[in-house]
């Protein structure tokens, strides 16, 4: 009988015992998970025999590192909006300001011819700041869930050739003319007009504003090639060249607001197809593919 109590007692002992360490090591779990809201970046610990504790501090220090991690990426993300924020405002700011001063030009000066010039320089600067909120305007629309392009059958040469119209005194300026080349006049693809007139300025406009030399676009098999020639300060990288705010080192200088051929990116995509960009020698090949639209 007494046998029996001490062994009951052992017993009752050791479950005491056992209940006193586990309330320790919650509690050592508690001050660590309070280090932890405090900002700490410590791995938690605990000297346990259990293997529910054990197991419950590996996952709690995966859940910590996880939150790490995500809080690092988050501060980079947030770092790198500031800075395409502020570059955006010098990308708006650097027409607007070269427009006002050439305003001022044409209104002090006293020669017709001079006088004409300023202000045909000055339209420009303020269409090139209408460009960049028009992008900005698109690129908020294609960050929406809401956005859905009206996809039908579009011929292609005769829109491209607004846009090369719209475009002409650009040419001009730079004292080239693009080349046109396609197998059939009739070619025709499944898109959104106005997307697909927005890729086509915005493909045109790249090579304008970086390119050298002549511009060619012709038609290959399902695709169209825009190709023209880069010099060694506008070299892109192909593989970067799509990303948002993306901009080789003569486009910082240039004003672009960097989101030109992100959103020839995306509205190829939204209208199943695709683009790519490869650079052979110093000519740079932007191709573009939609789906064909098939002959009645």
């Amino acid at each position: 009988m007494i046998a029996a109590l001490v062994i009951l007692g052992m017993g009752c002992g050791w479950l005491l015992l056992q209940h006193i360490r586990s309330v320790l090591e919650i509690r050592s779990l508690c001050r660590q998970l309070e280090e932890l809201e405090r900002g700490s970046h410590m791995e938690m610990g605990v000297q346990s025999r259990q293997r529910d504790m054990l197991e419950l501090c590996r996952k709690l220090n995966r859940l910590q590192k996880l939150h790490h991690q995500e809080q690092i990426q988050y501060e980079r993300a947030e770092r790198q909006l500031k800075q395409n924020i502020t570059g955006l405002a010098h990308d708006i700011r650097t027409p607007l300001t070269g427009a006002a001063g050439y305003v001022q030009l044409a209104r002090e000066c006293q020669e017709p011819q001079r006088q004409e010039y300023y202000l045909q320089v000055a339209s420009d600067r303020l269409g090139e700041l209408g460009d960049m909120l028009e992008e900005l305007f698109l690129y908020t629309k294609l960050t929406s869930e809401a956005f859905a392009p009206d996809i039908r059958e579009v011929q292609v040469l005769p829109l491209l050739s607004d846009c090369l119209v719209g475009l002409y005194h650009r040419f001009e300026e730079k004292g080239i003319s693009p080349r046109v080349d396609f197998a059939q006049e009739g070619f025709r693809v499944r898109a959104d007009e106005e997307c697909l007139r927005r890729i086509f300025h915005n493909l045109i406009q790249n090579a304008l504003l970086h390119g050298g030399g002549d511009i060619v676009i012709r038609q290959e098999k399902d695709s169209l090639l825009f190709e023209n020639m880069v010099s060694e300060t506008s070299r892109p990288d192909p593989e970067h060249i799509f990303d948002r705010f993306y901009k080789a080192d003569s486009a910082r200088r240039k004003g672009s607001s960097g989101l030109g051929l992100f959103i020839v990116k995306e509205l190829a995509q939204r209208m199943n197809g695709s683009v790519c960009a490869r650079l052979e020698g110093d000519r740079l090949r932007i191709t573009l593919t939609l789906e064909r639209a098939v002959p009645a």
